[in-house]
């Protein structure tokens, strides 16, 4: 998959299909959008490809009100490219852009720049400074000749999916519901920071993750985890959380344990976490000895459940 990293410099692109939307998370709706796509570019042997903005646009208009995101862009991208497309383009949004008039947006940019023949949007979709929705966007594409497929939105077992529906999934903790909506377990990449050991002296050393990707609810987690992400996943239990046993900053963190690791030093290495499924609410422990019993079992839980050996 190609990556552009403006609409102005997509010009390959001429006479693409081009499914346009934030695509925080690559959900079970954006890949029902990317596929329309690849079914309108097809018969004339054209890109189908996505075009998406970068940061979010609430961040830049509306910052208190930005939602945590699911998949930062490299790991948007790296979804993108496993969605048979054959680009992507990541548009730069600032205050700048976001004064664009849809008719200048359709002109100048989907029309002119990138050429695109048809356009694919979900039906909650608007456009430039004045939000301009599906009906409005429509004939201004048609005035050029373009068309514009609008999208209905996907269902799972009744419930609409959505980035932020999957998001009140998991501030809820409900990892394994959010699961079927995203094709995969919310995963977040970060790096290993050094902590303060207190994992290791419990028996459980620990990788301390710093991560920009939204976490769930703070709790327990049975997790698969890769150091490379071409690589076999490791199984592990991670706790998100604020560690009231041993700490009263109230800063929440993630900490991976690792099962059948080779102990070696990790520290500064990246570390790829999805969250397969909860095992319990963070809960402060009267001792560390009661501590160190209870991540014995919910390590024993986990293992159960990622090796197949048991049940939850």
């Amino acid at each position: 998959m190609q990556v552009f990293s403006s609409i102005s410099g997509a010009g390959a692109l001429r006479g693409c299909a081009v499914a346009i939307g934030n695509f925080d998370g690559v959900h079970l709706g954006h890949r029902r959008l990317f596929a329309v796509a690849r079914e309108l570019a097809a018969p004339r042997g054209a890109p189908a490809a996505a075009l998406t903005f970068e940061p979010h646009p609430v961040r830049v208009l509306r910052p208190q009100l930005a939602p945590p995101l699911l998949t930062p862009l490299a790991r948007k991208l790296e979804l993108l490219a496993g969605c048979d497309l054959d680009a992507a383009v990541v548009q730069p949004f600032d205050l700048s852009y976001a004064g664009t008039e849809a008719a200048e947006f359709v002109a100048r940019d989907l029309v002119g720049h990138l050429g695109a023949r048809d356009v694919v949007v979900g039906q909650d979709f608007t456009a430039g400074k004045g939000r301009t929705r599906v009906d409005g966007l429509r004939q201004m594409l048609a005035a050029h000749g373009a068309h514009l497929t609008v999208v209905e939105p996907v269902a799972w077992e009744g419930l609409v999916v959505s980035s932020t529906k999957i998001r009140e999934l998991l501030l809820e903790g409900q990892v394994e519901a959010a699961t079927p909506l995203l094709e995969r377990p919310h995963d977040v990449d970060g790096t290993i920071e050094r902590g303060d050991g207190r994992g290791r002296g419990l028996g459980f050393a620990t990788a301390n993750l710093r991560t920009v990707a939204m976490l769930p609810a703070n709790g327990v987690y049975a997790i698969r985890a890769w150091l490379n992400p071409a690589g076999a996943p490791l199984a592990g239990v991670a706790n998100v959380g604020v560690k009231p046993t041993v700490q009263r900053s109230g800063t929440v963190s993630l900490e991976a344990h690792l099962f059948d690791t080779d102990g070696r030093d990790l520290y500064g290495e990246t570390l790829r976490v999805a969250f397969v499924a909860r095992l319990r609410e963070e809960r402060r422990f009267a001792s560390l000895d009661e501590l160190r019993a209870q991540i014995a079992e919910d390590a024993d839980r986990a293992r159960a459940l990622l090796y197949g050996t048991g049940a939850m």
